[in-house]
Order: structure tokens, then sequence, then C-alpha cells
């Protein structure tokens, strides 16, 4: 057997440490380092586009817990693959970018960028292959760097060093890779925020990704300090089951929910970056709220607003400290913020579900509220919900209930639209025991079609809800505001025409794919989803669902203020 050589090394080594899985779109630069891949292990799902690869090795990354692997060619390949990468490393998502690169001989080929300043460019680490005797070293640093900084990494193979002999000192074994353990904060800080909670009187804590392993001892504090429960979007699920769980805070924030996070004197953001949109740019921390943030990384603390107490160290192993130190100052549970009549407010108004809908359907269009409160009771409650991109992306997100944090994959860190899909995909494959979910727009939705093949070939029992208004709607109501979509109480001194399209038969598209296709225009169109839910679900369902305008969504404002 001839020896090994760096592509087969590269890929063996990712394989051992604990790749999970790997997505891309195969060429000749990353051919050998993906079959590595594969005759090692790792499961390969290929893609149309190198974006969607990049968010469905995302999405499975967020969904998983394991790194996942993205492979590209170099060049063209990786500059492909560029947004889904940025969405990646804006979310701070443990992932291997594994791209070939040109030979360093090779100063005048067309495929030649600087794959390492792309990388950069993006929040991406950039790392690469410096030499035979080096790459070993150079795969372990890069993966321990994905998983122990929770970075997304660049790693880029030149095509000359691919071919060489692997030394046989770099042939050894190497183990599954033992993440760093927890970060235990210091004494004084833990006093320190065990202090201010003894002190306050309504406390509110908003959990975010960073927080998704530690729910149980976040809610632990919470029911012995007296405080309410929130995550951000991305953390939705994380506090089910518990009574004084106000939901996601900002702009999907209920007004209850609004009403009562803006009410606390102190706010404590776990694994949470309290950004614009969490906070609705600010204006949910009172005036003399104290603000606490509790992150594994030193950056992130203060990165949004002005704190009052920046406590580095692991969301799980933080409250089970502070909640040790809390109880030697106060052994019996404080009432505080989780009152009788803050209980009732919750019941009665934390969930959009709960909360009554003026049906604004019209003989044609289905009001989206309606659609998913509809689809909410007729879809399995196991389910993973994945969205798009837009003015509608509200609906799915809070008209869907999700079973817990894992039940809700939101790919909204770059803001592009037409990541959904793949995200849906790249999800479910994390996920299989859950029936997936996409909640996308028609613009999303027909700009990353290519990857309905993708799960037609994969035969995923996918139901994704397109909610079509013929246009690209958050443009449409930010800049005509209370216009229906190229209706005839549009603005008239507003051109609308680069977003607005003639009506797409997306049912009919779908169903050119392999897929189920159906159209909704009112309630009763719904009961064509009875009948695949009762089937195989060896293909997806798209529902076209024909939308009437809302005049503008109510958190679209909040999303136009931060650009």
């Amino acid at each position: 057997m001839d020896a090994p050589n760096i592509a087969a090394l590269v890929g063996r080594t990712l394989a051992r440490l604990g790749a999970g899985r790997a997505f891309g779109v195969v060429g000749s630069g990353n051919f050998h380092l993906t079959n590595a891949l594969r005759e090692n292990g790792v499961p390969f799902t290929a893609a149309r586009h190198e974006g969607g690869a990049a968010t469905m090795a995302d999405a499975y990354a967020r969904m998983s817990g394991r790194v996942a692997v993205l492979t590209t060619h170099q060049g063209c390949g990786l500059s492909n693959a560029a947004t889904g990468i940025g969405e990646a490393a804006k979310s701070r998502t443990p992932l291997i970018v594994l791209t070939a690169d040109t030979a360093s001989s090779a100063v005048r080929s067309n495929f030649r960028i600087d794959q390492d300043g792309l990388a950069r460019s993006m929040g991406a680490v950039a790392e690469r292959i410096h030499s035979a005797d080096s790459a070993l070293a150079d795969t372990v640093r890069a993966y321990r760097t994905a998983v122990n900084e929770r970075r997304t990494v660049v790693l880029s193979v030149p095509l000359d060093l691919q071919s060489a002999a692997a030394p046989p000192s770099t042939l050894r074994l190497t183990r599954p890779m033992v993440p760093a353990g927890r970060m235990r904060p210091d004494a004084v800080l833990v006093r320190g925020l065990a202090d201010l909670l003894a002190s306050a009187r309504r406390p509110v804590f908003v959990a975010g990704r960073g927080a998704r392993c530690a729910g149980e001892e976040i809610a632990s504090l919470a029911a012995h300090s007296g405080a309410l429960l929130a995550t951000s979007a991305v953390a939705s699920g994380l506090f089910n089951g518990e009574d004084f769980n106000l939901g996601i805070s900002g702009g999907f924030s209920t007004p209850d929910t609004a009403d009562l996070i803006r009410g606390a004197d102190l706010i404590i953001g776990w694994g949470c970056t309290l950004n614009m949109w969490t906070m609705r740019h600010g204006s949910l921390i009172g005036p003399d709220t104290a603000v606490v943030q509790v992150d594994v990384e030193d950056s992130a603390l203060g990165a949004n607003r002005e704190i009052h107490l920046g406590v580095l160290g692991d969301c799980a192993a933080t409250a089970a400290d502070v909640l040790e130190q809390l109880k030697a100052g106060v052994p019996e549970p404080a009432q505080k913020y989780r009152t009788a009549e803050t209980l009732q407010r919750i019941k009665a108004g934390s969930r959009w579900q709960d909360v009554p809908v003026t049906d604004a359907s019209t003989a044609d269009r289905i009001d989206p509220r309606v659609l998913s409160l509809e689809l909410d009771a007729l879809l399995p409650a196991e389910r993973l919900v994945s969205v798009d991109s837009g003015n509608f992306m509200g609906y799915p997100s809070t008209h869907l209930a999700v079973p817990d944090e894992f039940g809700f994959c939101f790919t909204q860190a770059f803001q592009s639209i037409g990541l959904g899909l793949s995200t849906a995909i790249g999800a479910a494959l994390a996920r299989p025991d859950r029936l997936p979910v996409l909640g996308a727009g028609d613009g999303g939705f027909l700009m990353g079609i290519s990857e309905l093949e993708t799960a037609v070939r994969l035969q995923l029992p996918l139901v994704a809800i397109i909610y079509n208004d013929a246009g690209y709607g958050a443009e449409v109501h930010h800049f005509a505001a209370g216009s229906g979509v190229g209706g005839s109480d549009a603005d008239s001194t507003v051109d609308l025409d680069t977003v607005t399209f003639p009506d797409t038969d997306i049912a009919a598209i779908a169903r050119g794919y392999g897929a189920a296709g159906i159209t909704v225009r009112r309630r009763a169109d719904l009961e064509a989803v009875k009948g695949w839910l009762a089937g195989p679900r060896n293909a997806p369902l798209v529902i076209d669902a024909k939308i009437a305008s809302d005049g503008g969504a109510w958190w679209l404002a909040e999303a136009f203020r931060g650009h």
C-alpha cells in the first residue's frame, strides 16, 4: 500500500478528532480531501452550491453540538461559500472550512485569491497547512481553535502539499479531542453577582446561545433569587416548562414580556451579548437598571452596551457557584419578581399564541398569523423550526412552538436572506428524530431553491412554509409603510418595481424538483397538509402560502433601525 499523502492525513486527522459531518460541492481541488473524510467515517452531503453547503454545515454544528466540516474548491469554491461562512463566523459556530488552495508556485492561476484575507474579512480564523512536516500539528491546531474558542476556521491546503507524502512521524494515532473544561468564574466576581441578586427586587435573566447547555443551572438560580427567565431568539425554548418563562426578549417579545423586562432593576445576560435586537436598542433596559453579562469570551463583555459587572466564566459553572454563594447568605428562595400577579401576566400574555388575532385574510390571501397558528396546531410537537430572513420571519419564530432550545435554528447574525432552506437541511441531518420545518419568504426561498433538489435527494420529511407576498416584503414595507405589496393603496410617490414581482407558482416549481407542493390561500387549503403528514413523508412538502399584507411586521422597524 502506498504511504498516505497529506490530503489523506488531514482527512483522517479531522475524522479522528471528532468531526461530525461534512458538506460541500466537490471540485478537482477538494476531491481527495473530501474522499479522505469519507474513507475515515465522516458522512458527506453533496450540496448544489457552496453557499448552501456552508449554511448546512453551520446549522448541523448548531443543532448537533459537533464540529462540522465544509469542503470547497480553491478560489471560486471558497468565495461562493463566503456568505454562509460569514454567518457561521459571526455566530461563533465551531466549524472547519477545509478548502483547497493554489500551489505557492501558481502565482498566475485564475483560482488564486487571498484566501486568508477573505477568511479574516468574514470574521473567521485563517489557518493553513504550511508544510508536510507541520500538517498534523496545523490540522489539530485548527480543530482546537474551532472547539475551544468556538470559532469558524478556514483551513487552506495548497494543491502541491495535498499530494506530498506524509512523513512517518505524523502517522501516529490521533484520538478524539476532549473539549477544554468549564471556565469557572473568579470568586470575587461570584460574590459580586450574588450581592447584586440579593439586593435586586425585580431581576430578569436573559439567556443566549452561549447558555444553551446551562438551562438547568440558570433556572435553579432564578428560582432561588426570584428572577424571571427570558431568552434571545437563538436560544428560544431553553426555559420551556418553567412557570416564570417570559419567552423571547427583544423584537419578538409580546407586549407583556417587553413590559416585564422593562420593569427589571437587574438584567443578567447569560451567554448573551444583549445586542440591539435582544434589548430593542436598549429600550428594554430602564435608566436605573443594573446590567450584568456572563460569558466565556472577554471580548463579549460590554461589547454592545455599558455593563455594571462582567463575569468571565462558563454559564453553568457561574450559575452554580453564584447559587451556592447566595444560599450561604439567603438560605430560602426569595419571591421578588415571582409574584402571583406576574405569573398571571405571563400565562395570559407571554406567548403570541395567546394574543388575540384580528384575521386580516382576504378572499384569496391568508393572514400570516392565522396560517402559522393553524400549522402550529397541525404539525407534530417534536419539530425543529428553521427560519429565513425577511418581513415574515417573526411569524414562524413566534407562532410555531418548539420543544426546547434545540428545536429552533436561527441563522440571522448576518441578516442574509436565502439561507433558510439550507439551514433546514443541515438542522434536519443533525436531528433526524424531529420533523424539520422551514419558514421562508418567497424571495429567500427562490434565492436558495437549488438546494430543494438536495432535500428531495435526501428524502427529508421537510415542511417548507413559504410566506409568499410576491416581493421583498421588508423593503416594500420599509419604503412604503402601510402599503400592500403592489396594491392599490401603495404610496404613489414610491417606486416599488425593484422589490415586487409577478406572482410565482412556487408549489408547481417544488413539484418539478420532486417535492410535494400545495397552494394555500385560505384555511381550508391546509387540509392537504394532513394528507402529507399521514403519508410516507419521504419527500419535502412545500406550502406556497399566498399571504395577506400585514402593513409591515412589528419587528421590522426595529431591524431597520440597526442598519
